[in-house]
């Protein structure tokens, strides 16, 4: 479990693993199919203080956690691996990542082809964006939760049948949580 004894501590600094023996390496080296259809890595990635229930494996995001996080740059720098991850899942990309400017989420080349799998009401996708966007400002970058907030509520002008006012509300209130 590492110095910290947290699973998430340890699975963050890739000497540890989650309940299935997988490593942080091995989630973000997961392809589109497996990023799809497995439902048990995203509460790895982006954990949260709260209970899943889509998993009842999933590690409890503790305060220790989001201060190890808060305070300790290569944990910040992993977690945005995993965002990067993701936002190519949707589509999507950071415009700006290495801190020397605004930091922007923005539509990728592959976004026509990407949207088409999780662009619509009810799928489970818009959950873990959700839960993307709570963890991230939970855990230290805000400034990208918030990015990639901007983005989603431009898609979400363009596409208001695919993402519902509901929906934009509960990530709204994602980027301004707390513990």
């Amino acid at each position: 479990m590492g110095e910290s004894g947290s699973p998430l501590i340890a699975f963050y600094r890739g000497d540890g693993r989650d309940h299935r023996g997988r490593s942080l390496s091995d989630i973000h080296a997961f392809d589109f199919y497996e990023l799809e259809f497995n439902h048990d890595y995203i509460q790895w990635l982006f954990p949260l203080p709260e209970p899943s229930s889509a998993s009842t494996s999933a590690p409890l995001l503790s305060n220790d956690d989001i201060r190890r996080f808060q305070s300790e740059p290569p944990l910040r720098k992993h977690l945005l691996q995993s965002l990067d991850v993701l936002l190519s899942f949707f589509g999507l990309e950071l415009a700006d990542a290495d801190g020397a400017g605004a930091i922007r989420v923005t539509k990728a080349d592959s976004f026509d082809e990407r949207h088409e799998v999780w662009l619509h009401r009810g799928n489970h996708n818009l959950l873990r964006i959700s839960r993307m966007l709570r963890s991230l400002t939970l855990l230290g970058c805000a400034r990208h939760a918030s990015a990639f907030l901007e983005c989603l509520e431009g898609i979400h002008a363009e596409k208001p049948s695919a993402i519902g006012d509901t929906t934009i509300g509960y990530w709204r209130r994602a980027v301004t949580a707390e513990v």
